[in-house]
């Protein structure tokens, strides 16, 4: 089967199975090279498919010897044109080798948003995962949420607050480089975008978990945010995403009152810039991931998915080595938001125009690799190999 990339703007439509298998296997054999850490060992990643989430599996699974349960909602191969979704084939890949080392790694692929997946979940901590979890990850990214107590179906905005946003954008299908404007968001879509990506379905997952007894004494739960600089504040902090986000701070000190009486923690953990499926759709975001990237590449701080979450859960909050800033946030983006790193990237991105934006004055080669790796092409080590529809639909997750 001839697999083919195919990109719509920033989307990726198309996926190569096998370079999503290779492309996990990668990530794995990461954190095997480094030595184990001492972590939890019964894990819930809300979210698990792919970028944040299964980066924080894998490192948690093959770098401290977790076992994991992972939910997400993705969807299988139905024909040659439709060979269904990267998550999908991450999911297999990911349990595949876990199994493998003797490990525990179920999948449930179903939306975590609703109420039945909560109870299904419970049960099965409760019958068949040893009573209780040690940590609980919340890293889903979705642009629609329907409410399961009202059955209203929400949908994410990304747009500025106040004023309109004007600034460059790259188009990767067309390898394009041009000025977007960004409208603000109504008042309507301010409350969507939080009760989508806010912080919502976080705290009825805790609640939900609390009140069935399967938290540990101690249990932790982290859920990712993005704060990022004065470079992207108009469009991301200041708009419906940093909304949301800030949504979750709010969320996080409810879950710490609801974990009280088990000496629970809940952690806002606030990543780097990285190149996922949503960062790579986010208005502007592109340009400064190419000005970014270059810069942190050269100063040897740049990392993906899996580098960051691995530092994030080995050093970090199983290591020695945590910052935390005065709201009590875990801040590992302290690479990113480097004075020194933020002064270049400014400077580099205003000299950019449609002329040089893809030349090796950035770091469009390697975002846009990295882009691609998430739909398994373009990926170390990746050699073809010859497999049927057949083949594909009958792997099991």
């Amino acid at each position: 089967m001839n697999f083919k990339q195919n990109i719509r703007g920033n989307v990726a439509l198309g996926v190569n199975p096998l370079g999503r298998k290779q492309q996990v296997l990668n990530h794995i054999n990461y954190i095997k090279n480094k030595s184990s850490y001492e972590g939890p060992k019964k894990v819930l990643i809300i979210g698990a498919s792919s970028s944040y989430g299964l980066a924080t599996r894998i490192s948690l699974a093959f770098g401290a010897g977790a076992d994991t349960i992972g939910i997400s909602y993705e969807k299988g191969p139905k024909s040659k044109r439709n060979l269904g979704t990267a998550g999908w084939y991450n999911n297999i890949a990911f349990k595949e080798a876990a199994e493998k080392e003797g490990l525990t790694a179920k999948n449930f692929v179903q939306d975590a948003f609703s109420h039945e997946i909560k109870q299904e979940v419970i049960e099965y901590i409760k019958n068949e995962f040893g009573g209780k979890v040690d940590l609980v990850v919340y890293s889903l990214a979705s642009g629609r949420r329907t409410d399961p107590n009202t059955g209203q179906t929400y949908t994410s905005s990304i747009k500025a607050i106040g004023d309109s946003v004007v600034g460059p954008n790259i188009n990767m299908q067309k390898e394009d480089y041009y000025t977007e404007t960004l409208e603000p968001a109504t008042e309507q879509e301010i409350a969507d975008t939080v009760k989508v990506m806010g912080g919502e379905d976080w705290e009825l997952w805790m609640e939900a978990l609390k009140e069935a007894d399967v938290l540990s004494d101690g249990v932790l739960t982290t859920n990712y945010s993005y704060l990022g600089s004065e470079l992207n504040h108009p469009y991301y902090g200041n708009g419906t995403l940093g909304r949301a986000k800030a949504d979750c701070d709010i969320k996080a000190d409810a879950i710490n009152g609801l974990l009280a009486d088990i000496n629970g923690k809940a952690q806002i953990v606030v990543a780097t810039a990285v190149t996922t499926k949503a960062s790579s759709v986010i208005p502007f975001f592109p340009v400064y991931c190419v000005g970014l990237y270059k810069v942190m590449t050269e100063k040897g701080t740049h990392e993906t998915p899996i580098m960051h979450m691995d530092r994030i859960y080995r050093d970090m909050i199983y290591g020695e080595n945590a910052e935390y800033d005065k709201e009590g946030r875990l801040r590992p983006d302290s690479w990113e938001l480097d004075s020194d790193t933020q002064a270049q990237t400014k400077v580099l991105i205003e000299e950019l125009n449609e002329e040089n934006f893809n030349t090796d004055k950035t770091a469009y080669d390697l975002f846009y690799k990295e882009f691609s790796n998430l739909s398994g092409f373009m990926v170390d080590n990746y050699e073809d190999q010859d497999v049927t529809i057949e083949e594909l639909k009958a792997l099991d997750y």
